[in-house]
């Protein structure tokens, strides 16, 4: 599985695609988030670090930033959903720009970079 942005002018991407190189088609999950919403990289957060979970056992996260609103969100989808199933979003105090990039690591890792 390979999630991008997608849109037709960059920075501005307006959804989401779930590829899967071995499909047909290769897209075989999308959502858009309206009129004037756009979206940075997605990321894939998956629900366990067991190696023998399903493979899009998880959530895509993403930040989006509503032009015409001019309100900013965290975004959570259901990553096995066919249309990315948005299943939590959170307002944001002010605009995440497109582009940005997050590093997301679990408790032990960080724990484990703070003893060096």
């Amino acid at each position: 599985m390979c999630m991008a942005a997608a849109g037709a002018h960059i920075p501005q991407m307006g959804g989401v695609v779930k590829l899967d190189f071995e499909a047909a088609d290769g897209v075989v999950a999308s959502t858009t988030f309206g009129e004037g919403c756009f979206c940075g990289e997605p990321f894939f957060a998956p629900c366990t670090n067991d190696t023998q979970s399903v493979e899009d056992d998880g959530y895509i996260v993403v930040f989006t930033h509503n032009e015409n609103t001019r309100i900013s969100k965290f975004v959570v989808m259901d990553a096995q959903s066919p249309a990315l199933e948005i299943v939590a979003s959170m307002k944001l105090p002010q605009r995440v720009p497109f582009g940005f990039h997050g590093l997301f690591v679990c408790a032990t890792d960080l724990a484990a970079t703070q003893r060096v």
